[in-house]
């Protein structure tokens, strides 16, 4: 079988560096060495020296100044006489390198021949190239913090050229595909990145400090559930029977707290057969934590808490300045606690001006038909509680930019939560349930757990009826968490955190894709 060469090996860019690599190998020179150690990166390099006088350029050269080795990839070239300048660019940004005729060398180029070094660096290396740099540091007479190279070692020579300097990365679907490009050229998203790490370290430091245990549940599971979604099958051929990935972390996690698991919490990856927007992606991360003798109310100020928290580790202020694409008004958002509470029928009577005790089923049903874009067939199909829901999501969630708790949810929206403590909301059939929302979107969805197994499974059987009627999102009965409520669980809170949204908002994201490494994509043909 003859497997073709993809496309990019017959470019004439392709062909010229292939012939360079080849040159330099002849030249016994090895273009892919196991192991550089870097001293320094350009960052610390450029802080360590802020302010200072650290000598010119003869100073560097006689080796009177700091030493150091950098390494980067070389993003910009310039030849000047007896010099040559570039700029190397690692992880923290980028840093100026010069070349001179006399004084610099390339390891394991033999002194022979017209192939001085810096002709070798002239006519081998090209853009894109990562390369090792011994030097000594000094300032140019603009002031530049530059290194002055007295060993060049070649780390990695590149076949394919970087995007264009001037345009850049501007087609979206290759900046989603070959993230590496765009870390390559665009700062802000390596930095969006970065700062992603920093707020899941925020997240588990908070989360320790909290008391929480971490854990990790598994991701293929025999009956999904925990929320409304669509699954993904799959087949595991060593016991030849059908697997489901997960939609939530939410059952596990409650197995492990009638285990006599106190306060846990877990980070992973669920997944979602679901459409694609700038909100969701089909695979997502979520922190799901459960706290036993806690409730709804009590997770409302740990919520507060986490954000506050990750907003002083980033900002040094609990104020998140954010501008939407395409508008002008830049919002300023405030995470400090304490955060607005509004019962979800409150927000509908504030933001939409429409008191829902006050109309029938059919008043609901009419207003919604007339003035939603919403599927008529569930409209009319839809109980009470479903229809309330459907006037929260359609005329009031887009104003809640500002830190909001939506609380006191109808019960028909989640089979896992405990009914209303009050009597006369528990009549009207309430759940102690909140979500949180912050410029529109939903940032995380809170219950007090229902730990009644009687009520459990009358909930969990009337999901598995909907299903068996057709409902692709309703859950299957899963008898074996019912069997682990039977055996107990305590009074407890829960709270599940979309991480990818709530990096959005911390990086002023406008799309769940920019915060996603590699998001799902259609392939390329």
């Amino acid at each position: 079988m003859s497997i073709p060469l993809p496309e990019y090996h017959s470019h004439e860019e392709f062909q010229n560096r292939s012939r360079k690599l080849a040159e330099i190998k002849a030249l016994q020179i090895d273009p892919y060495p196991p192991k550089y150690v870097q001293t320094k990166r350009s960052a610390e390099l450029m802080l360590e020296t802020e302010g200072k006088e650290i000598g010119h350029s003869e100073d560097a050269a006689a080796g009177k100044t700091e030493r150091v080795f950098v390494s980067g990839r070389m993003v910009l070239f310039r030849a000047m006489g007896k010099n040559a300048f570039a700029h190397l660019q690692d992880e923290t940004g980028r840093i100026q390198v010069m070349f001179n005729r006399d004084g610099t060398e390339v390891a394991g180029l033999k002194a022979e021949g017209e192939l001085t070094p810096l002709k070798f660096i002239e006519k081998k290396l090209d853009l894109g190239d990562i390369i090792g740099v011994e030097g000594f540091i000094f300032r140019t007479q603009r002031g530049e913090l530059t290194v002055f190279a007295k060993m060049v070692t070649v780390l990695c020579k590149s076949l394919l050229p970087l995007p264009d300097k001037h345009s850049g990365l501007a087609d979206k679907g290759v900046i989603y595909r070959k993230r590496w490009l765009d870390l390559i050229t665009n700062s802000d998203s390596l930095a969006r990145f970065r700062a992603r790490s920093r707020i899941l370290l925020a997240i588990r430091n908070y989360m320790d400090e909290s008391g929480f245990e971490e854990v990790e549940t598994a991701v293929l599971q025999n009956t999904y559930g925990g929320a409304q979604a669509k699954p993904f099958m799959t087949h595991l051929n060593a016991l030849k029977q059908d697997m489901f990935l997960r939609i939530s972390l939410e059952i596990p996690l409650k197995k492990l707290i009638v285990g006599g698991m106190q306060k846990i919490f877990e980070i992973g990856k669920v997944f979602r057969n679901e459409g694609i927007d700038k909100t969701h992606n089909p695979e997502f991360t979520m922190m799901e934590a459960y706290a036993a003798g806690w409730d709804y109310n009590d997770m409302m100020d740990f919520t507060e808490g986490l954000f506050e928290k990750i907003a002083l580790e980033l900002f040094g202020d609990t104020k998140i300045r954010f501008t939407p694409e395409g508008e002008a008004t830049a919002y300023v958002i405030d995470v400090k606690s304490p955060w607005k509470r509004m019962t979800m029928k409150g927000a509908i009577e504030t933001y939409a001006n429409i008191y829902v005790d006050k109309m029938s089923d059919a008043d609901i049903r009419s207003h919604l038909l007339h003035h939603a874009s919403l599927d008529p067939d569930a409209v009319r199909s839809a109980p009470r509680g479903i229809l309330i829901s459907m006037l929260f999501e359609e005329f009031a969630e887009k104003h809640l930019i500002q830190p909001h708790h939506i609380i006191d949810h109808p019960i028909e929206t989640t089979p896992l939560c405990k009914p209303h403590r009050d009597p006369q909301e528990r009549k009207e059939g309430l759940v102690e349930r909140f979500e949180s929302f912050i410029l529109a979107r939903e940032m995380c969805n809170s219950y007090s757990e229902l730990n009644d197994p009687q009520l459990q499974r009358d909930l969990l059987v009337e999901q598995a009826e909907k299903k068996a009627a057709g409902d692709p999102e309703a859950n299957p009965l899963d008898e074996e968490f019912l069997e682990a409520i039977c055996q107990g669980i305590p009074p407890t809170g829960g709270v599940g955190i979309g991480i990818d949204r709530l990096v959005m908002l911390f990086t002023q994201a406008e799309s769940i894709r920019d915060v996603i490494l590699f998001p799902l994509m259609r392939p390329e043909d």
